[in-house]
């Protein structure tokens, strides 16, 4: 199917693309952006083109295993990670204006709630997972 063929979707998901992009030439954007913008909030809120039947079914429940087994095996790594780039950054020496940051945030992580912190605890090894990566990346473009 090549790109943009709107056949994988329902008649009911054509008629609200229809629907958002009348609104958003209303609101006066171009004809090519309001319909990336129709398409793209159809997507956004079923998932793309809608198949009939056991082909649709199988497809969901094939990518939540997949994507449930991925996502046990990136958490290790990333916590490893996460310790690591926090042990590289921790200076030996404080001076007083960190030392007072540093006070004002473990009173601030004293009264969050554990879901907060767990929250940014893997913010925080995102982020570093992204950070490496992006390293490994500038250097594999260095050496090509």
């Amino acid at each position: 199917m090549p790109r943009g063929d709107k056949s994988a979707y329902t008649d009911k998901q054509k008629r609200q693309a229809e629907h958002i992009e009348e609104s958003e030439r209303e609101r006066g954007a171009s004809e090519g952006s309001a319909e990336r913008i129709a398409w793209a909030t159809v997507n956004k809120q079923d998932g793309g083109g809608k198949r009939s039947g056991s082909a649709r079914k199988a497809t969901k429940k094939v990518t939540r295993k997949t994507t449930a087994k991925k996502a046990s095996a990136s958490k290790a790594p990333a916590k490893k990670v996460a310790k690591k780039t926090a042990a590289k950054k921790t200076p030996a020496k404080k001076t007083a204006a960190k030392k007072a940051a540093a006070g004002k945030a473990t009173q601030k992580s004293a009264s969050r709630s554990t879901a907060a912190k767990k929250a940014a605890k893997t913010r925080a090894a995102k982020k570093a997972v992204r950070k490496t990566a992006a390293k490994k990346a500038a250097r594999t473009r260095a050496g090509s």
